[in-house]
């Protein structure tokens, strides 16, 4: 458990909970810590979905600025890939993700929202990436992850601009998939997680798979992609069991092992 991140684990659920007052500032230590607590709940099979989550009043406003303000091109031309892929770590877990946004996320927070399947906001927060107002671009997936969730219009106006962007905009230009009370958001996105807690693991791993590295590609490569990853589920204790349950009881009734 790290000093400013830890994973909590409870019915199935892990929650990666970043915990740096007062405003969860992303310093090279939780972005390790984060790379830490993705790798564990990818590894522990009693995680079956998990929630990111900053706490009841900011997920997170970015970058540690004052630890960056001083570095070289030469400093940062070594630390960025570890900056980008602590981050994909989180959106590499190989199970159903979402981001409980509470307050603020801008900046490299947006961008450790960007790697979950799912966002869900209070009504009253604010999502952007304001780096260009330092001089920068987002440097965690901000530019690519972005465009690839609204399109490279959307994303383009947003990075150039550096503005926030509130709750109901983020929900109409899908940025975000649900917005509820402020007071509500952590149990919003445990519901959703909830739901896949008995589910068959090794599917759901499989069909990220597919979405995920089937965007990188074209059509006919993730179609062998996705034949691939259909055709390897039927060694699973998970598909027989499913297809058992099927035929025998009728469909949604099957209680899975996630093996």
């Amino acid at each position: 458990m790290g000093e400013f991140v830890r994973l909590e684990v409870d019915g199935g659920v892990g929650t990666i909970r970043l915990d740096r007052p007062p405003m969860n500032a992303l310093n090279k230590q939780v972005q390790e810590e984060i790379r830490a607590a993705a790798q564990e709940a990818t590894q522990r099979d009693d995680v079956r979905a998990v929630v990111v989550y900053g706490g009841e009043k900011v997920f997170a406003a970015g970058a540690d600025i004052k630890e960056m303000a001083d570095l070289s091109y030469v400093d940062m031309a070594a630390r960025a890939g570890a900056l980008s892929s602590s981050f994909t770590a989180v959106a590499e877990i190989p199970k159903p993700t979402v981001a409980a946004i509470t307050g603020y996320a801008l900046g490299g927070g947006l961008e450790l929202a960007l790697c979950c399947d799912r966002r869900v906001a209070g009504d009253n927060a604010k999502v952007g990436q304001p780096e260009i107002l330092l001089g920068v671009i987002p440097g965690a997936g901000g530019t690519q992850r972005l465009a690839r969730l609204v399109g490279p219009s959307r994303a383009k106006d947003i990075v150039y601009t550096g503005r926030f962007v509130d709750a109901g905009e983020a929900l109409a230009i899908g940025l975000l998939d649900e917005v509820v009370a402020p007071d509500d958001v952590y149990a919003a996105a445990r519901r959703w997680a909830e739901q896949f807690a008995g589910g068959p693991g090794r599917a759901l791993a499989a069909a990220k798979l597919a979405i995920d590295c089937g965007l990188d590609g074209d059509l006919n490569s993730g179609l062998q992609l996705e034949s691939q990853l259909f055709a390897a589920l039927f060694a699973t204790e998970d598909q027989k069991t499913g297809m058992r349950s099927f035929v025998e009881n009728g469909p949604g009734k099957a209680t899975f092992s996630g093996k």
